[in-house]
């Protein structure tokens, strides 16, 4: 919440399995290419909010499956539990809210009369949230019968059926929708309400998102008949909810230039990434740009010619240093000539690089520190290092900003060493 001192130009709200992620594409390329657009043109300015049925336990293991970049903001539990940043601070005042006609004991007593009624696994068995399985066929009959008798007990809860299958109880004050109106309420006291907010979604438990006041909406290609019956009768004359004609994240890209919220061409989209020139860059860009490239060298889509050693050569300041995560220092001119030995090591490879993270803080002038997070996976490996760069920039005659790196410091992330050190080259 502090990390903007203005309105966010953009906050994405976004449900993760089948909207954010797509469990259907084992390379993940439209995970990563909605990755290098939010690092290259948005984090510095917006907030990326991820809003997922997913308790806290199946969300760690997601983050070690899929290359999901660092929120600024978790909603989890179907909008049951709040927390902010890396360190996942949960809200308290959410939770005050929550406890409102609420009485986990009494939902568990009469549950128990309902043998259609599965329990999902004890991770998804959250404070303000109790989720089963139940039959298709089986699940409106339940809902009303349960949501009748919890009502009786003097109990205010909400019942979503998402999924054809997930059945979840919580509070009435609680679920995806409440938690972000009640975040914009929070923002808006501030005097920093988002410029524009857009959310994201699959499945039934998402629906509430498109009702909140002044949001644009997107439900991806694949999304569910729950999702699409909900807004045939609820919000099919809205202009700000599309049904994208692409899947996940292609479908949040495509939502992006629909409502004109801003670039959505992702750099991944952009087949020359060592010549690639932007108006208005930013560190930013010349980190996601840099880390690209090194990922296309070394899957051999790139020309291997030393026209591109050279431009590499001519960002990175002669007297400028790298410390790998070893310890090991050595000029970055250096580090640029060694990657000659790796092109097209990966080819063929289910070979990523991405960045997370990108924050630059200026310092001078003339100066920026950038902090980031840099991951390299190839199949089921993964490893990853948190990088502070330090770089300059100047203008070229025709007011084009360049950035030159003057030093790069990288650390190993805790628990994602790699192997073999010196196959990690910069």
């Amino acid at each position: 919440m502090d990390r903007l001192s203005a309105p966010a130009r953009l906050m994405i709200v976004s449900d993760l399995d089948h909207t954010m992620v797509d469990h259907h594409d084992p390379e993940n390329l439209s995970l990563l290419r909605f990755n290098a657009l939010w690092e290259f043109y948005y984090r510095h300015d917006s907030l990326l909010v991820f809003s997922t049925g997913r308790s806290l336990t199946l969300y760690n293991e997601l983050r070690k499956e899929k290359p999901l970049l660092t929120p600024d903001i978790t909603i989890m539990s179907v909008g049951t539990e709040i927390t902010y940043g890396t360190a996942m601070v949960p809200d308290d005042g959410w939770v005050e809210i929550l406890n409102q006609k609420w009485d986990r004991n009494i939902v568990v007593e009469e549950t128990s009369k309902f043998p259609e009624l599965t329990l999902q696994s004890e991770t998804e068995q959250r404070p303000h949230k109790i989720s089963f399985y139940v039959d298709k066929a089986k699940a409106q009959e339940v809902t009303s019968a349960l949501s009748k008798r919890l009502g009786e007990r003097g109990l205010d809860v909400k019942i979503i059926y998402s999924g054809g299958v997930d059945l979840d109880i919580l509070p009435q004050r609680a679920g995806k929708g409440q938690a972000l109106a009640y975040l914009h309420k929070k923002f808006t006291s501030e005097g920093k309400l988002p410029v524009n907010t857009l959310v994201c979604g699959d499945s039934g438990n998402d629906a509430e998102l498109f009702s909140i006041p002044g949001v644009h909406g997107v439900m991806v290609s694949n999304a569910q008949e729950e999702l699409l019956q909900w807004h045939a009768e609820n919000a099919k004359d809205n202009p700000k909810v599309i049904h994208a004609t692409e899947r996940c994240a292609g479908g949040i890209l495509q939502a992006i230039g629909h409502f004109s919220l801003g670039p959505n061409r992702s750099p991944r989209d952009v087949t020359d990434v060592a010549h690639s020139n932007t108006e208005n860059m930013n560190p930013g860009h010349e980190v996601v740009n840099f880390n690209l490239f090194y990922e296309r060298w070394r899957r051999a889509e790139v020309e291997n010619c030393e026209t591109y050693i050279a431009s590499l050569k001519a960002v990175c300041h002669p007297s400028g240093f790298f410390v790998h995560p070893s310890g090991i220092e050595q000029p970055l001119h250096d580090s640029i000539s060694a990657i000659r030995r790796i092109y097209g090591d990966k080819q063929g490879k289910q070979f990523r690089v991405w960045v997370d993270s990108v924050l630059p803080i200026q310092i001078s002038s003339h100066t920026w520190v950038v902090r980031f997070k840099k991951w390299e996976s190839c199949g089921e490996e993964r490893q990853s290092c948190l990088c502070t760069a330090v770089l300059t920039s100047s203008k070229e005659a025709g007011g084009l900003e360049i950035f030159t790196w003057m030093h790069l410091h990288e650390t190993w992330s805790k628990g994602t060493e790699a192997k073999d050190s010196a196959s990690w080259l910069i």
